[in-house]
């Protein structure tokens, strides 16, 4: 998929189609959301790359050309790296100009990663709306659920290979590339995944009835129509699976494929796919991106045959299938309302979403799943000012938390203080209506809104005041929730997320590792989010605890299951009011690879897969439970795999050997001052300890970091 601009237009505003045929398949009726609308098309990429200029000029000639919506299905890799682009410059005159831009937030498929995230863009992540299944029965009884959109066999099990037990290691079989046919014809055949339309044709042209992808690192949940049955297992989980049953059964193992499944391949319907950038908006603190959600997974619309194996339409997913959904349904309200600015179009759209199965977190979903049905009559509307967003567009580092938009973001504000906001309210339906606010989730967060109950006459606008600080919230973390005005006839919502900025500023949400929480006590180092006096303490240090285990070693090369062979598990036991866990590996064989990966229940908190033995997992302020610690020999140089394991549970209230916290007196946002935690007294050597540190300013207790050290350092 080089281009997709046939796809994209006909997904936006296509004529309705009966019985969408592909490959002799019928997949039923299709329609764009806006099939009465006209459409202009405006090439600016070639090869699926271009230029600024180009782009631009594409941009302002839509423009000049009089449309009323824009839909950009284009975006960076890792997502927008400055905050006032040319491109975005060029929106933003379309937009004063009065045309609507619908943009995709991008395929990368973690936080802090959003394409087009202006404030007069509407920014759109992709939903998974059909789950379009097909699952594996192992020869054990063991069912895997994928992903799959061709027709699978079923019927009764037959006979599972490797592909890299059925052909040459030297032209790629694991990846289905130089398979025997004598050893595929009339077998399922499992191949890591690599090239998927390579790999099928690899596998149709030596005789397999069927054939199963999985990627050992993982991957999106991302179909296509091969004409050929393919099942995809995109999760390390599932690859762990069937990769150790295929070890434990190299020439026994069955495999039963069917269509369809049990939902368990997402978290429901619809919910935010899987390779769908995610927030925060790591450009702008006060701008929450993406802004909503609309279907991108599985979209079945018209393609150019050329490129398309011949086809008219074809099934295609991302972000950039779901931006024209959002395009579309712009149109259809252009054209019901024909007065509405660019700003109460979005915001009609953005208020009226609705959650999604699996979270109701902004940071993934926005403001949750587009309604078209909804936003047709959205009762009041939430727009920013021209001249505001004129100056957010000449700022060097704007932030855009005091922008008149439907939604709060603050990101690494200053819990310290109290942040006060105000939001107009414009009534666009027909009669005058009374709406009373409340706030739900942000847990910890004082939120009051006033006056909390308004009465807006058509036309009229309404100023409230919605003051936030923080309570109990905790630092370095987001809290989520919603403000929403109801009246008898409509409910009016925009997210709010806050983070408040303690020690340790991140760009991403709170589902990654978290930097800054690990230092040296000789070279300790903090970036506080608040600027005056700060005291401090700490635990003082602990050694952490090794012992020695041996293990039969797995497979070389191999993939991490609980289950599988060279994987052992060991399990503590974190008490309640932990500052944090610590657990690591070592070995003395140096052609010995160890990984690390760490549970909570079936939970995934911690995974180490780097090419040495050295693995550290962690968890600071974990929750209280049993975690289990899995050590898996990914690649072992004897039949029998020796090692050692060392771990930590460090208390807030810990009492360990003395030390003393060297702190500056005072600190201001944003820098990095440094301080030692040094220990009182000499340490063993050639140990490690672990202490925790706190620290307060005006009275507030802010978490600290965990900290290592070794004597080497104090000498």
């Amino acid at each position: 998929m080089v281009g997709h601009g046939t796809h994209t237009a006909s997904t936006a505003a296509g004529l309705p189609v009966e019985h969408v045929t592909i490959s002799g398949r019928d997949f039923g009726s299709i329609s764009g959301v806006a099939p009465d609308a006209q459409i202009a098309v405006y090439k600016v990429l070639w090869g699926g790359s271009g230029y600024d200029a180009d782009i631009i000029a594409g941009i302002d000639a839509a423009v000049a050309d009089g449309v009323q919506v824009l839909n950009y299905s284009i975006g960076k890799q890792l997502g927008d790296w400055e905050p006032n682009t040319p491109i975005g410059t060029a929106f933003l005159n379309a937009t004063l100009a009065g045309v609507f831009v619908s943009a995709s937030a991008g395929n990368d498929g973690f936080s802090g990663a959003i394409s087009n995230a202006q404030p007069w863009v509407t920014t759109v992540g992709a939903a998974v709306t059909n789950v379009n299944e097909g699952t594996v029965q192992l020869g054990n009884g063991t069912r895997i659920v994928g992903a799959s959109l061709d027709v699978l066999p079923g019927g009764r099990p037959r006979p599972l290979v490797f592909g890299e037990q059925a052909g040459s290691l030297d032209d790629g079989s694991a990846y289905c590339y130089g398979l025997d046919p004598a050893k595929v014809k009339g077998k399922v055949v499992a191949c890591a995944l690599d090239s998927p339309y390579d790999q099928v044709a690899e596998a149709r042209a030596n005789g397999a009835t069927a054939l199963i992808l999985f990627d050992p690192w993982g991957n999106f949940r991302v179909n296509s129509i091969y004409d050929f049955p393919v099942l995809y297992l995109n999760t390390k989980e599932q690859a762990g699976k069937l990769f150790n049953y295929l070890m434990r059964h190299p020439t026994d193992g069955t495999a039963l494929v069917t269509s369809g499944g049990d939902g368990s391949s997402v978290p429901g319907v619809p919910s935010v796919a899987d390779y769908s950038s995610t927030g925060p908006n790591r450009m702008h603190n006060g701008l929450m991106k993406p802004d909503l959600i609309a279907p991108g997974s599985d979209i079945i619309a018209a393609v150019s045959p050329p490129g398309n194996f011949g086809r008219q339409y074809d099934a295609y997913s991302g972000t950039s299938m779901a931006a024209p959904q959002v395009a579309g349904a712009a149109a259809v309200l252009r054209a019901e309302h024909p007065d509405w600015s660019p700003g109460a179009v979005a915001s009609a759209l953005r208020t009226t979403a609705t959650d999604t199965v699996g979270t109701d977190n902004p940071l993934a979903q926005g403001s949750g799943m587009l309604a078209l049905d909804r936003a047709d009559d959205p009762g009041l509307v939430i727009e920013p000012a021209a001249a505001d967003l004129v100056a957010f567009g000449a700022a060097a580092q704007p932030d855009g938390r005091d922008l008149n938009l439907p939604s709060i973001s603050l990101r690494e504000y200053d819990g310290t203080k109290q942040v006060t906001l105000t939001r107009k309210l414009t009534n666009v339906g027909g009669k005058q209506e009374t709406y009373q606010a409340s706030v739900t989730g942000l847990p910890g967060m004082q939120v009051s809104v006033s006056p909390k109950v308004v009465t807006v006459p058509p036309g009229k606008t309404a100023t409230v005041t919605i003051t936030l600080r923080r309570g109990s919230a905790p630092w370095d973390r987001y809290v989520t929730g919603a403000i929403t005005w109801r009246s008898a006839a409509h409910q009016v919502r925009i997210p709010v997320a806050a983070r408040p900025w303690g020690i340790s500023p991140r760009l991403y949400d709170d589902n990654l590792e978290e930097f800054g929480r690990l230092v040296n006590g000789a070279f300790g180092l903090l970036e506080p989010g608040f600027t005056g006096k700060i005291s401090g303490r700490s635990t003082g240090y602990t050694p952490i605890r090794w012992d020695s285990y041996s293990m039969p070693a797995g497979v070389n090369g191999g993939v991490f299951d609980p289950e599988a062979l060279g994987v052992r598990a060991h399990t503590f036991t974190v008490p309640a009011g932990s500052a944090g866990i610590v657990v690591e590996t070592a070995t003395d064989d140096p052609n010995t690879n160890l990984d690390l990966w760490l549970y909570k229940g079936d939970k995934l908190v911690y995974g180490g897969a780097t090419w040495h033995s050295s693995e550290r997992a962690w968890v600071f302020m974990p929750e209280a439970g049993t975690y289990t610690a899995y050590v898996f020999a990914q690649a072992s140089g004897s039949p029998v795999v020796d090692y050692r394991l060392g771990h930590v549970i460090l208390s807030r209230d810990g009492h360990y050997a003395p030390a003393t916290l060297e702190l500056p007196a005072r600190v201001e946002r944003g820098t990095t001052p440094s301080y030692k935690l040094r220990p009182n007294a000499p340490l063993e050597e050639n140990v490690e300890y672990w202490a925790y540190t706190e620290f307060s300013t005006n009275g507030e207790v802010v978490p600290g970091q965990l900290v290592s050290t070794t004597q080497y350092f104090w000498e």
